[in-house]
């Protein structure tokens, strides 16, 4: 889950970052003075935002991949436990 939220990411970020660059094209005169004036704070701001972005994909993510996860597993528990209706590997494991 976490590799599919860095990936909604990345793409996410790069798709921001692309769309930047064609808006601020009036900037490209600018450009050795704002990376040596203002390179490690955009870079900063980059990296915040890169990580509050990978939090929001990963909450997403949970809240509509993982719905009612634990109601699963405890019907999956009490069904190992019921006895031979299910897998006999899986209620040996589980007895283990």
């Amino acid at each position: 889950m976490i590799a599919n939220a860095l990936l909604a990411t990345t793409v996410l970020c790069l798709a921001a970052l692309f769309w930047l660059m064609q808006v601020c094209t009036f900037l490209i005169p600018y450009r050795a003075v704002l990376l040596h004036a203002y390179g490690p704070t955009l870079a900063g701001w980059a990296g915040v935002t890169f990580l509050n972005v990978f939090a929001a994909c990963y909450a997403v993510s949970r809240a509509v991949f993982l719905k009612d996860t634990g109601q699963k597993l405890a019907l999956l528990e009490r069904q190992l436990r019921s006895g031979p209706s299910v897998s006999e590997e899986l209620a040996r494991r589980l007895e283990e």
